[in-house]
This record gives C-alpha cells, structure tokens and sequence, in this order.
C-alpha cells in the first residue's frame, strides 16, 4: 500500500481485510463513494470501490475530538477529506456517508452512545452537509459495518437471521433478515446482569475493568448467549476493534450456533457508510451478493 499521509494531525492506518488499499484509476468508470466512520476514539475516511469493498485511499484518521460535539466532529472529518483530496483523490460529486454512534433516523441521531449529546440538539446531516460542502447520508455506525460485511465479508450469501456485533468503546449490533437490514437494533443496550450490556462486556469496558482476555470472554460468552436465546440467528458476525484480538479469547467462547470473525475488520465501517449512501442514490451492488438493504426504517 501508499503510505499517504495528510496534513498535520491526521495518520493513514495500514490496511485489512477486503477493504485493503489499491490505486485508483479514473478511466475505469467504477463506481467510488466516501465512508466516514465516527467512533468513541477516532474518526476515519476513505474512498471506496463499491464494487469490490476495497478502499482507493489511504485510511485517514483523526482522534474523536474531546468534547466530541457537531461542529468539533464535523470539522475532524473536514480535514480528513481534505487529506484525500490532496493526496490526488477527487471526491466532489461521489456518495458521501457518515456511520455514527446512535439511533439514526430522517437525518438525526436520536441517541448519542458514545459522543456527546448535543449531537441531539441538531440535525447531523445537516451539520455534516455544511462542512463538507456536498450531500452526505447518515447510518449508524454498526449497521454500516454490518451492510459491508453482508456485501463483500463473512455475510456473502449467507440468508436467515445474521446478526453481526461490534465490539469496541461499545457494543454496536447489525441485524439483517433474508439479506434485509433491520436498522438501529442497539443491542449493546440489552440487559446483563442489571446494566447495559456495553459498559460490562465491550472492548473499552474490558480494559477499564482490567479484565484478562479469558475473564472478558468468560462474560462476554454470557451476553452471546442471551443473544442466542433471544434471536436465534444463523449466523453471528464479531466485529470492531476486539475482533482483531480472536486468537486471544475466541476459544473461550462457546456459541450456540455459526459464529464468524469479519473479513473487513477496521474497513468495514467506511465501506457501508459509503455504500449506505450509494444505495440512498440509487445504486445497486451486483446481484452475486446479498446487498442488505432497508426492510424497515422506523
């Protein structure tokens, strides 16, 4: 990969899974889109090929500005497109698409997991639109790394119920029926043991616990378990920052069912966020795979 950097205060991250690095090529006529995707600890962006789920940037990162309200996140995001652009990728004109931190409906963030509650107080897409100076859809951020790995990861043509879960500052969930996204499921959110589920079990709550790797799996076991009772998916995604670390707790675990680790780990975020906007528009992914499309929007 190019190691592209961009300007001060941004770093390109290396590489992983489907959503790796390739040159961009204009005279291909393949369809590109921007991914951002807004985390607790970071922010990032790239430009994807949609056919594929590969990433035609670097992967450009900033930390979640601390208070991580709309105009601080927005302008993050604004130097990080900057960043691609001046590394000689032109984004004007491409499907823009944000995946944040909460409930997302109409253009809001109806709760703010994980990023400060003003965002409540404002349209996000409309706070986004002006910074960037182009239309931009937002989901949330779970679904937009659930939509890419039913797309190019482990959900290829998987059918049933698939549930996939990411796991890092919290617990984001993406569930799909038949191929279809049911959005802002939120079941970092559920009961266990009288709390959220995400300040026990997540990735940050382990470290702040000082839970040891076979600790955390031994409890985090518990909630997929529940998770198991409740929706008898055919097929459980493990995605987010822990599921970079498997081979230190995956044989822990003992699910009730098929369990995978994501293909596009790190990726995965930017490249639904940028299909959710291209799907928005009127694009569709080839019919080879299942696309995870909307079947209620609530």
């Amino acid at each position: 990969m190019d190691d592209e950097t961009a300007r001060p205060g941004n770093e390109a991250e290396p590489e992983d899974g489907a959503g790796r690095e390739r040159p961009a090529v204009a005279s291909e006529g393949r369809p590109f889109g921007v991914g951002i995707d807004v985390g607790g600890t970071g922010v990032k962006a790239a430009v994807v090929d949609l056919e594929t789920g590969s990433l035609v940037s670097a992967r450009l990162r900033e930390k979640t500005p601390s208070p991580s309200t709309p105009d601080a996140v927005a302008e993050a995001v604004a130097r990080l497109i900057e960043g691609i652009e001046a590394s000689g990728h032109r984004t004007k004109g491409m499907p823009t698409g944000a995946g944040l931190p909460g409930v997302a409906k109409d253009g809001w963030l109806r709760t703010a997991a994980n990023i400060d509650d003003s965002w409540l107080k404002v349209r996000a897409q409309d706070v986004l639109e002006q910074h960037l100076d182009r239309p931009v859809v937002i989901i949330n951020d779970a679904d937009a790394a659930g939509l890419a790995e039913m797309r190019y990861g482990a959900g290829v043509g998987q059918h049933g119920v698939v549930l996939m879960l990411t796991i890092g500052t919290g617990i984001g969930s993406a569930l799909f029926v038949d191929d279809r996204l049911v959005p802002n499921t939120e079941f970092g959110h559920l009961e266990f043991h009288r709390r959220d589920a995400e300040t026990l079990v997540s990735g940050a709550a382990r470290e702040r616990r000082k839970l040891g790797w076979k600790a955390w799996a031994r409890e985090f076991d518990q909630y997929l378990d529940r998770i198991y009772r409740y929706f008898s998916p055919d097929l459980v995604i493990l995605g987010g920052g822990v599921s970079k670390e498997t081979r230190r707790y995956l044989q822990y675990l003992t699910p009730r069912g098929p369990l995978q680790v994501a293909r596009l780990l790190n990726s995965a975020g930017i490249v639904g966020a940028a299909l959710a906007a291209a799907e928005a528009g009127g694009y569709r992914p080839p019919v080879s795979a299942g696309a995870g499309t909307v079947v209620a929007a609530g």
